[in-house]
């Protein structure tokens, strides 16, 4: 693992899931880490799981609504001023909202785009100005394979997605003369609390976690046979988040245990 002492980094969406999980992955390799979520109670219950693996770490957990400008900009200060300027972005935020182009109204439309663009945008606004003084700067956006191989049961999310995907490149190349690397990661199918809420109502309570997500899996067609673990999508993020990667901008690695089909 790259160590990351004297790197300070920045996770949006850091209480629950593949945020967590970067979340350990960057303390476990050395970083200052500052973690975000809307939700207090499990932005509280985070910061004191991490706070007991580690008690020694420069650690920062901060109520921000990232669709909120001015709260992303008082969290940037904040961490600069407590942590210091960001080395490492992971914008994190958002989930999928299952619905066909007749079911998706405008205000659903609104509010998907607005998400997927908006949680990047005002994240990579805010810290962008600590990056550029950074002497190993990078920006790494969570995204899905929904980018690039679109279902029609998420359309909305599947569009949002696609132009988050254009997005990374986009910004990729105009940042790249101050050497601030932008790139992301495509994710299949991921354990979480939703699949957890669909496995606890499945329609064979016998079935179990291990049975009813390989059974999915084969549903899905996914080679590997199983949905990926947060903490396989964390070490991915990981290197894309640090020198590892120092010639590497502007594209994506899949995490999707071969689920991609559009190549």
């Amino acid at each position: 693992m790259y160590d990351l002492r004297g790197y300070v980094a920045v996770v949006t969406g850091g209480s629950s899931g593949i945020g967590l999980a970067t979340v350990e992955a960057l303390l476990e390799a050395g970083a200052a880490v500052a973690l975000c979520g809307r939700d207090p109670d499990r932005l509280a219950a985070a910061e004191q799981g991490l706070r007991r693996r580690w008690p020694d770490a420069r650690l920062l957990a901060d109520r921000c609504d990232v669709l909120d400008k001015a709260s992303v900009d008082r969290y940037a200060a904040r961490v600069e001023a407590e942590l210091g300027p960001a080395d490492i972005l992971v914008n994190n935020a958002g989930q999928g909202r299952m619905s066909t182009f007749e079911s998706t109204d405008d205000a659903a439309w609104e509010h998907e785009l607005r998400l997927k663009f908006f949680s990047v945008i005002h994240a990579t606004r805010a810290f962008l100005p600590q990056l550029r003084a950074s002497r190993a700067p990078a920006v790494v956006c969570v995204n899905s394979l929904l980018a690039v191989q679109p279902e029609p049961y998420m359309v909305a999310t599947s569009a949002a997605r696609a132009g988050v995907h254009n997005l990374v490149r986009s910004m990729a190349t105009e940042f790249a003369p101050d050497g601030v690397r932008v790139n992301g990661i495509l994710l299949g199918l991921v354990e979480s609390g939703q699949w957890r809420k669909r496995y606890a109502e499945r329609e064979t309570p016998e079935q179990s976690w291990e049975d009813w997500t390989a059974a999915l899996a084969a549903r899905r067609h996914i080679p590997l046979g199983r949905l990926g673990l947060p903490e396989e999508a964390a070490r991915a993020i990981l290197f894309l988040a640090t020198p590892l990667s120092s010639y590497t901008t502007g594209t994506h690695i899949d995490v999707s245990g071969g689920h991609n089909r559009h190549a």
